[in-house]
């Protein structure tokens, strides 16, 4: 284990500053956009991180389970190859949406219809180049990619904002900002060394052999990610952008610590993990042990965040982010759980119990609806979210860890 704690320290060390950079750039962004500008941003990133996922179809997440070397690098090409595939399919999907339903689209700035595509694409591709480092144990590289995205992304909108404060800055800053990541993660990780011979039978091979990841994993993710971003947008529509603009802040504030210690924990975990479970039948250890010290972490931030909330996002945004600092703890039950769950929830690909995954992810979806759509006024509606959502992170803890014990247990 110790080795796995000196990994999880080299990842983590780089996502401190990766998660740092855009929280410490919110306090700049937020005095630049309005609030409702901010909140239609968040709306159109949500959909951005949808269909990033729709694009990979979730083949990203079997790159860690391939062996090391020219199979791993084929399946890194068989997920290009089928990103390049969907993509073409959604370009003629929104095309066919401009010219078609013109008065549709109308209601949305056009700059955000025509960048949707494109910062999907770039997102998708950077995800699968980080998730091909973390496979390859390249943590170094993993976190300059990390670093060079949050970086790059945080700059072009701050530049931006100086110039026009609207959220179609906000969307084309997004993407250039990817755009020179994906870059950057190319020269650092290229893709070299394929075979000469073969490629198209080992592309195919791929996509047959790891096809349970489109299967279930790709609509358990995407309703995952649509349950996550499902708030902004509903919020949005029933309750105004001002509002919508207040939870995004929230939920990217809160969201920091995940993104900072467990999605470090998650690169590392699922590769120990991965190699424990194949070779002894069971990742019990490596389980708990991370699951103690996610748990402690969970505790003390959320100590802090009770009692500090509010007079932190006036300091840190100014007091017109003032209600932000309430939502933040409305939504504390929810944040508590998935900091602790997150990380561990890649025990359901490693035990391919992604079957149930999707049964859980259908559930989550289904409360996320009911809680933020029938009920009156968004505070009702917020407190009912969070509390629902923390409940089913709850069930897939124990189900995580159940998954841990072995197929014999």
């Amino acid at each position: 284990m110790t080795n796995y704690w000196r990994s999880v320290k080299s990842v983590l060390t780089g996502s401190v500053i990766a998660q740092l950079i855009p929280v410490l750039g919110s306090l700049v962004i937020a005095r630049l956009y309005a609030p409702a500008e901010f909140g239609m941003f968040s709306a159109w990133l949500g959909l951005v991180m949808l269909l990033a996922v729709l694009l990979t179809c979730r083949y990203d997440m079997a790159l860690v389970i391939e062996k090391d070397g020219v199979e791993r690098r084929l399946a890194v090409l068989s997920t290009l190859v089928v990103t390049g595939f969907v993509s073409a399919f959604f370009t003629i999907v929104v095309f066919g949406g401009v010219f078609f339903l013109p008065d549709l689209l109308a209601r949305y700035p056009i700059v955000l219809v025509l960048v949707w595509l494109p910062a999907a694409l770039f997102l998708a591709t950077n995800n699968i180049w980080q998730s091909w480092a973390a496979a390859e144990g390249e943590y170094r590289k993993l976190s300059y990619m990390r670093i060079a995205q949050a970086g790059l992304i945080t700059l072009f909108q701050i530049i931006g904002g100086l110039f026009s404060s609207t959220a179609s800055v906000l969307a084309l800053a997004h993407l250039l900002g990817l755009i020179l990541a994906l870059v950057l993660s190319f020269c650092m990780l290229p893709l070299t060394d394929l075979p000469k011979n073969g490629i198209w039978l080992g592309v195919v091979s791929f996509w047959k052999r790891q096809r349970r990841f489109p299967i279930f994993s790709l609509p358990a993710d995407f309703i995952n990610t649509g349950a996550a971003q499902l708030p902004v947008l509903i919020v949005t529509a029933r309750f105004g952008a001002d509002i919508s603009g207040m939870l995004a802040m929230t939920m990217k504030v809160l969201g920091a610590p995940i993104g900072l210690l467990g999605k470090s924990v998650l690169d590392v975990f699922k590769r120990h993990a991965a190699t424990s479970y194949f070779d002894r039948g069971e990742c019990r250890e490596e389980y708990v042990k991370t699951f103690n010290v996610l748990s402690f972490g969970s505790f003390i931030f959320c100590f802090i965040m009770f009692f500090a909330s509010e007079p932190l996002f006036i300091l840190a945004f100014g007091r017109e982010w003032a209600q932000a600092g309430v939502i933040a703890v409305w939504m504390l039950p929810l944040f508590a759980l998935r900091f602790v769950a997150s990380p561990l929830s890649y025990m359901v690909y490693i035990a391919e119990k992604q079957h149930l995954d999707l049964i859980w992810q259908i559930g989550l979806l289904g409360m996320t609806a009911f809680s933020l759509t029938t009920l009156s006024g968004y505070e009702v509606a917020l407190k009912t979210f969070s509390w629902g959502y923390g409940a089913l992170y709850a069930i897939y803890l124990l189900m995580s860890y159940r998954f841990s014990l072995g197929v014999n247990r």
